[in-house]
C-alpha cells in the first residue's frame, strides 16, 4: 500500500507540474534572451550610454516584421529598437550564451520577456 500510495503521489506532482503552462523567454540574435526595463514608459527607451552598454537596445529596419505584439520605436540616436506590447526591449551583455538568463531581476527592474 505504501509504495502504490507513493506511486500515486508522484503521478500527481507529475500530472500538476505537466498542467502548468510554461512560459518561453523571448529570444534575439542567435537566441539571446530579451528583456525589458520598468524605467520605459509609453514606448520610449530610457535607457542609454552606459545602460546600453550593460543592456544594448535589440535593433531593427523600418519595414521588418517579427509578428504580433512586435513594433519598431525610434531612439535618440535615430536608430530603430524593437518593442513588444510597446515596450523597449533589450539584450544584457552579461549573457555569455543563448538561454543565458543572467540579467533577469537585475536591479528589480529587468525583466526577461515571455511569450505564451
Amino acid at each position: 500500500m505504501t509504495i502504490r500510495s507513493g506511486w500515486m503521489a508522484a503521478a500527481m506532482v507529475l500530472l500538476m507540474a505537466g498542467g502548468a503552462q510554461a512560459q518561453t523567454a523571448a529570444t534575439g540574435d542567435g537566441g539571446m534572451t530579451l528583456y525589458t526595463y520598468d524605467q520605459d514608459t509609453g514606448g520610449v527607451s530610457t535607457c542609454y550610454d552606459q545602460c546600453a552598454q550593460n543592456w544594448p537596445p535589440f535593433l531593427g529596419e523600418a519595414g521588418s516584421d517579427r509578428g504580433e505584439g512586435w513594433t519598431l520605436v525610434e531612439r535618440t540616436d535615430g536608430t530603430m529598437q524593437w518593442a513588444y506590447d510597446g515596450r523597449p526591449v533589450y539584450y544584457y551583455a552579461g549573457d555569455a550564451a543563448a538561454g543565458d538568463k543572467a540579467g533577469d531581476g537585475r536591479g528589480g527592474m529587468w525583466h526577461v520577456l515571455t511569450a505564451d
